[in-house]
């Protein structure tokens, strides 16, 4: 079987779905173990509000002006947003998450993170998810990259280098425009060694056979 899977997960820190799809991929990898499949994750950058100004848009006016919803059917989503993050594990608190907010610097520091080790960037990707969809918090603002930095166990005078400068900011750029021009428009985008999409938030029982179904072809 093999061993090395690659997998990128193409996502924003701003999308429930990832959180989602995060999840239940890596339950799905924890349930494969046994059977000698391995992975390393890669977390690419994708924007879903990339001209999202620095204060941000409350959340019901951005989401019903954007897919032209109601209130309601805004609520309704996010309960059962709620309920498929409990299942996996994960907190969604509906109440705190208020705002949409811009993540550019969220990804230059997960790019920054990503160049320490494959374990340091899931492990900010994690803290980043927590701090927006958990704790209420802007995964743009300093302080909240900061904490967030410092729970991954990143090096203070690497991050204070990156989030005081654009460093960065050309590469994660272009990763999302790479991805863009290969058909990828909506998020979570999982990619299984370069060349198996699996799109969305899936349940774990569908990595579960992905990820089978991968290292059985090139195992």
């Amino acid at each position: 079987m093999l061993a090395g899977m690659k997998i990128d997960f193409v996502s924003d820190v701003s999308c429930p779905w990832c959180a989602i799809g995060l999840h239940a991929l890596e339950l799905a990898l924890e349930r494969v173990a046994p059977e000698g499949i391995r992975a390393t994750l890669h977390f690419q950058p994708f924007e879903l509000n990339p001209a999202m100004p620095p204060e941000g848009e409350d959340i019901v006016a951005h989401l019903g002006r954007k897919y032209r919803i109601t209130p309601e059917q805004i609520a309704a989503s996010g309960e059962e947003i709620r309920v498929r993050g409990a299942a996996l594990g994960f907190v969604f608190d509906m109440e705190r998450r208020d705002r949409i907010h811009n993540t550019f610097d969220a990804h230059r520091l997960l790019h920054h993170a990503g160049l320490v080790s494959a374990d340091a960037q899931r492990r900010l990707k994690h803290a980043l998810l927590r701090a927006y969809f958990t704790e209420g918090q802007n995964p743009g603002a300093r302080d909240v990259l900061w904490q967030a930095a410092a729970e991954a166990g990143l090096e203070a005078s690497e991050v204070d280098a990156v989030l005081s400068s654009d460093r960065h900011a050309e590469a994660v750029r272009e990763k999302e425009l790479f991805y863009q021009q290969h058909g990828i428009h909506s998020v979570p985008a999982i990619i299984l060694n370069d060349r198996h999409l699996i799109s969305g938030g899936q349940p774990v029982e569908v990595f579960e056979r992905a990820l089978r179904q991968v290292a059985a072809l090139e195992g």
